[in-house]
């Protein structure tokens, strides 16, 4: 069945990290173990901001959603890892498989969309920060949050509309370790011309351009900002406010360039599942160690919650 042509699959085989028998215990372990840490340090982050009053800010509130969308999307694309090691089951429905495309999906867009409000956040506390607590109050926090989380769900949609429509695969098994778009078109035998025109138009400039623009444009002007400053104090003191967020977005868009931007020549999917294992379980695992290693505010709410513990 696998290796045939075929006018319609109900289930898919996800071929995993690595096939090779010997490989399959250190990974599992090693995938448990970035998973244990991505989840841990994402919820020590959310509950920090959420118990601590002095976190009670809009970047934090950013941050919190940030921790929200870094546990969600490993959780939807490592789960099978750690599934199939456990039941020996590495069969995923085709309804399963395009539901777990959609909400990677989704969940990734958005967190692109909110690196973007988090980059705006950045550029008003630098360049504005006498009109911060006016144009960065709650409700404007709110609105921008539910927007990109609204976006990032609805901008997918077209995607998979056009993938359920596939009626002939040549084969059902994914040499993937998650149901990404690039695999399902390759085993397709259907006509994919409307989808790949899509991913191109849309993935390029609505998904992937776009965000980039908004996210770095502001840093356009907080660097000029940061210039004018006289004192090296003053400037070392407004770099280092939006160092974190830097450093994330400079992380996850060098590997998401290096996974979908490469030459034509270099793109295998084994090598595209490297890159894509990077971007979904090392890159959610850094994100709270970047933020709370950077950020004394962190630092501090941790300390002050470990005392309470330690004096009760």
């Amino acid at each position: 069945m696998e290796e045939n042509n075929q006018t319609m699959v109900s289930y898919f085989i996800i071929k995993g990290i690595s096939d090779v028998p010997e490989l399959q215990l250190p990974i599992f372990l090693l995938v448990l173990i970035i998973y244990l840490i991505t989840f841990g340090g994402n919820m020590t982050i959310l509950l920090l901001v959420c118990l601590d009053p002095h976190l009670h800010t809009p970047m934090y509130s950013f941050l919190r959603n940030l921790s929200i969308l870094d546990i969600s999307s490993s959780t939807v694309s490592l789960h099978k890892v750690l599934v199939t090691f456990l039941s020996h089951d590495n069969r995923v429905s085709f309804v399963g498989c395009t539901l777990q495309f959609y909400v990677f999906s989704c969940l990734a867009c958005s967190e692109l969309l909110l690196l973007a409000a988090m980059s705006y956040d950045r550029y008003v506390a630098i360049c504005n920060p006498l009109r911060y607590s006016v144009l960065m109050n709650s409700r404007h926090c709110a609105l921008l949050a539910t927007a990109c989380w609204t976006i990032g769900f609805v901008e997918v949609v077209p995607y998979v509309v056009l993938l359920s429509k596939f009626s002939c695969y040549k084969s059902n098994i994914i040499n993937h370790f998650f149901c990404d778009l690039v695999p399902l078109i390759r085993l397709s035998c259907s006509d994919t011309s409307t989808l790949e025109m899509l991913t191109f138009i849309e993935g390029l400039l609505l998904l992937s351009l776009t965000p980039f623009a908004l996210t770095i444009a502001p840093y356009v002007f907080i660097i000029s900002a940061i210039l004018r400053i006289r004192s090296s104090t003053g400037r070392l003191k407004a770099f280092y406010t939006c160092s974190s967020h830097l450093t994330v977005v400079v992380l996850l868009y060098v590997t998401l360039t290096c996974q979908y931007l490469r030459p034509t020549s270099a793109d295998t999917l084994d090598s595209n599942k490297l890159f894509s294992l990077f971007n979904t379980a090392a890159v959610p695992m850094l994100n709270p160690l970047i933020y709370s290693l950077k950020n004394r505010d962190v630092i501090s709410a941790f300390k002050r919650k470990l005392n309470i513990v330690k004096h009760q």
